[in-house]
């Protein structure tokens, strides 16, 4: 098989180039070809403007570039028709103009003109994917909507403006009610921030745990399973003890706490008339075990009973009394509400420090004398303490009778207190005459500012003119 000769490839290129010289050496002289060929895509004539011809631009016609010769024709063809009113069919005059491009006249081409190339100005090209017309088609959707329904707000705002409100403010005036203060509550514990005993941060949160705490250890009305006892019974050994309470000296909270004690034990076991006056014995050791610091001794109890009952006795009767009560002794009694809502009275409306005492004094001894009567255990603690201050601001002639203050920390308005404020106000108008005088001598005296002496509050009484 014959082998195919190889040939250099340097003798390949020289060749190549001797071709390309020949072809040169053939072209004719005219130079028509050279100066066509510098012609194509270099100088387009893009048609007359006004009857004189446009600048020729050297650039190619490209896509974009034919797009921007296409706005410029609508352009003046839209100035033509708002001037002449003739239609222009600028796609043609485009046609036209792009199929001159390679015919550029001779002379055009053979005279050398300074032309003046005007490059247009890039103009930014923003593209948008579907999904960003999407994402803007749903956000004016969106903005849409929330602009109808302000506009339904506003719409409906002054409409109820128009009527509603209207007719609201209207019948508001009328009545007075829109002219009329807000009710201003007075802090009680603002002047005791400071004092660390007073708790004040806490104290709202413990009155509010009393007032859910005082049912849950309520006497019931045991009078009735008691044969051997009757409430006249239990008249005189309250009043005994009272008496027994002055003597020992001994502190508010131990004479309520004993009180409590006693009506408690009383609702749970029937008790002997002959062991009456040891249950209340035992019961004030009990209370004053809890309350006191230096607490009586058994044997002074005994001397103080007149010996009625033994050392022993008395031991047992308060083991008894423990074991039916449960050992449950922290219970809110009237004497922590007293406390309270003294205060609330006091802070509120008092002009010196000598109206606080006789207010004071005064409520002690409207709370004293009911704690004697038996009908007043129906009543929870809380609402005793805040009837024995609304009837000793009747008495002591306060006005208001009854402010916002003590209406918002006693949780009772006026109207409530009416019942229980009528029964103490009348065991006032009784008391000179009741047989049963330790409370009453102790507020008359002058040391306790002869307060049991003041004329009773009879407006509060039935029939006499005030609550029913």
């Amino acid at each position: 098989m014959a082998s195919r000769p190889i040939v250099p490839q340097q003798v390949q290129r020289d060749e190549g180039a001797n071709k390309m010289h020949q072809q040169k050496k053939a072209a004719p002289a005219g130079g028509r070809n050279r100066r066509a060929l510098g012609d194509i895509g270099n100088l387009v004539t893009v048609g007359l403007v006004d009857g004189k011809p446009q600048p020729e631009i050297s650039r190619p016609i490209t896509r974009s570039f034919c797009a921007q010769l296409l706005a410029n024709a609508q352009a003046a063809a839209a100035a033509e028709n708002k001037k002449k009113g003739i239609c222009v069919n600028v796609d043609k005059e485009l046609g036209a103009v792009v199929g001159r491009r390679a015919a550029v006249p001779k002379a055009a081409a053979q005279k050398k003109v300074a032309v003046k190339v005007v490059k247009p100005k890039p103009k930014e090209v923003i593209e948008i994917s579907p999904d960003t017309v999407e994402k803007e088609e749903v956000k004016a959707k969106k903005q849409e909507k929330v602009a109808n329904k302000k506009k339904e707000g506003d719409g409906s705002s002054k409409k109820g403006q128009t009527l509603t409100s209207v007719l609201t403010a209207r019948s508001k005036a009328a009545c007075g009610v829109g002219t009329k203060p807000k009710p201003e509550i007075v802090d009680i514990d603002a002047a005791e921030v400071h004092n660390h005993l007073a708790a004040v941060e806490y104290v709202e949160d413990i009155y509010k745990f009393y007032k859910l705490a005082e049912n849950e250890n309520r006497p019931c009305d045991y009078m009735g399973s008691q044969p051997e006892i009757n409430e006249k019974m239990r008249s005189i050994l309250v009043d005994w003890l009272i008496d027994v309470h002055l003597k020992f000296e001994l502190s508010q909270e131990t004479l309520y706490l004993t009180i409590n004690i006693i009506d408690r034990f009383l609702s749970t076991k029937m008790v002997p008339r002959r062991e009456l006056q040891l249950v209340g014995i035992s019961a004030m050791l009990t209370a004053s075990k809890y309350e006191e610091i230096w607490a009586p001794e058994v044997n002074d109890l005994v001397c103080i009973s007149d010996r009625a009952y033994s050392h022993e006795q008395i031991l047992v009767m308060e083991k008894s009394i423990l074991a039916q009560l449960e050992w449950t002794l922290t219970v809110p009694t009237h004497y922590v509400f007293l406390a309270r809502f003294i205060k609330a009275s006091t802070t509120a409306t008092a002009n010196s420090t000598l109206d606080d005492k006789e207010m004071e004094n005064m409520v002690y001894f409207l709370s004293e004398l009911g704690m004697m009567q038996y009908d007043i255990t129906k009543f929870c603690p809380s609402m005793v303490a805040a009837s024995a201050v609304y009837v000793a601001r009747c008495t002591l002639n306060k006005t208001p009778l009854w402010t916002e203050t003590l209406k918002f920390h006693t949780g009772f308005s006026e109207h409530q207190l009416g019942e229980c404020a009528a029964l103490l106000a009348y065991y006032h108008t009784r008391a000179p005459e009741n047989k049963l005088q330790t409370v009453y001598r102790k507020y008359s005296h002058p040391q306790r500012g002869g307060v049991a002496l003041r004329s009773p509050a009879k407006s509060l009484l039935p029939g006499g003119g005030g609550m029913k």
